[in-house]
C-alpha cells in the first residue's frame, strides 16, 4: 500500500500501527522518530520499523504518510518542526484523542489547514504504554474516527481511511468539534473518574485492605486508571471545555443521587438504576446489531 511511512512517536500506538502495517505487508519501509531514542531503537529491536531516524527530517524524507503519534500538546511544536521538510504530496494524519487542537495547531503553523491534512483518532488504547506493549491488532475491531475539514483532500481522506480499513478497523467521519464533545463523554469523563476513585481510596487508611477486597467490577473500572498519566494530563489541558461541560453534568446528577440516598428515597434511586439499566442494554443491543 505505501512504499514509505515515517511514524513520528514510537509509543504504543505509534508502535501498534507500525506493527500492523508490517505484519500485513501494507508497506516496505517504516521510518520513526522519537524524542527518545531509546524508543526507536527498541522498535528496531522488535522489527517493528526498519529506520531508527536521528532526526524528523531524515523520517520523513521521501515518507508517502507521515504519522503524529505524540501527546496532543505536542502535535502544534511537531507541526513547527515539519513545516519546511514536508513533500507537497506527503499525506500528514494524526491519532490523538483531541481534534479540534489538530486543526487549530495546523492554522497555526501553516496559516491554513493544509489540504494533505488528515486528522484521525483510533478509538483503541491499554492500560499498558510504551513500545513494549505494541500490538500489531490493536486497531482491529476497533473505531477509528477522521475529521477532515473542508479545506481536507478527499484522496488524502481515502487513503487514511483505506489504511485503517486495512488494519480491521471500522472507520467513520465526523467534525472535529463533535468529535471532541462525543470523545469527553464516552472516554475523557469515564477516565477522569477512575484516577479520582483510585487516589481517593488509595488515600486511606485502610488501602490495602480495601483494594484486596476490591471485586471485579472495581478492577475493570479502575484499570484505565493504570493508563499514561501525562498522555492523559495534555488530554484534560487540550480538550478542557468539552470535559468541564461534561462533568457539571454528571455531578449534577450525583448530587441528585446523594439525595436520593441521605433522604431514603429507596423507589426513586432504583428508578434511576432500572432507567440507567434499560438504557445500557438498548444500546448495547443496537451497536451488537451493527457489528453483524
Amino acid at each position: 500500500m505505501f512504499n514509505r511511512v515515517a511514524i513520528i512517536g514510537l509509543g504504543l500506538i505509534g508502535g501498534s500501527l507500525a506493527a500492523g502495517l508490517k505484519s500485513r505487508g501494507l508497506v516496505k519501509e517504516i521510518r520513526a522518530w522519537d524524542q527518545n531514542p531509546e524508543n526507536t531503537a527498541r522498535g528496531l529491536d522488535l522489527g517493528l520499523i526498519d529506520n531508527a531516524s536521528a532526526s524528523m527530517r531524515e523520517a520523513v524524507a521521501g515518507a508517502e504518510l507521515v504519522v503524529i503519534a505524540v501527546p496532543v500538546m505536542a502535535i502544534q511544536p511537531t507541526l513547527e518542526r515539519l513545516h519546511d521538510v514536508l513533500s507537497p504530496n506527503t499525506i500528514i494524519t494524526d491519532v490523538g484523542s483531541v481534534k479540534g487542537l489538530v486543526v487549530e495547531a495546523a492554522k497555526n503553523v501553516f496559516g491554513e489547514i493544509p489540504d494533505i491534512l488528515v486528522p484521525g483518532h483510533p478509538v483503541a488504547g491499554s492500560e499498558r504504554h510504551g513500545v513494549d506493549a505494541a500490538d500489531g491488532d490493536l486497531f482491529s475491531r476497533h473505531k477509528v474516527i477522521l475529521t477532515p475539514v473542508a479545506e481536507t483532500s478527499p484522496d488524502a481522506t481515502l487513503t487514511v481511511r483505506a489504511m485503517w480499513e486495512a488494519l480491521g478497523s471500522r472507520v467513520m467521519e465526523m467534525d472535529p468539534e463533535y468529535h471532541d464533545s462525543v470523545l469527553a463523554q464516552t472516554s475523557h469523563l469515564p477516565h477522569l473518574l477512575a484516577y479520582a476513585l483510585v487516589d481517593t481510596l488509595a488515600s486511606g487508611s485502610d488501602s490495602l485492605e480495601i483494594f484486596d477486597y476490591a471485586a471485579g467490577g472495581f478492577r475493570d473500572f479502575s484499570r484505565i486508571a493504570a493508563s499514561d498519566p501525562v498522555m492523559w494530563r495534555d488530554i484534560f489541558q487540550a480538550n478542557s471545555g468539552p470535559v468541564l461541560e461534561t462533568l457539571d453534568r454528571f455531578l449534577n446528577d450525583v448530587e441528585k443521587l446523594r439525595s436520593l440516598i441521605a433522604e431514603g428515597r429507596h423507589d426513586e434511586l432504583a428508578e434511576v438504576f432500572a432507567r440507567a439499566k434499560k438504557a445500557r442494554d438498548h444500546f448495547t443491543a443496537l451497536l451488537e446489531e451493527q457489528k453483524k
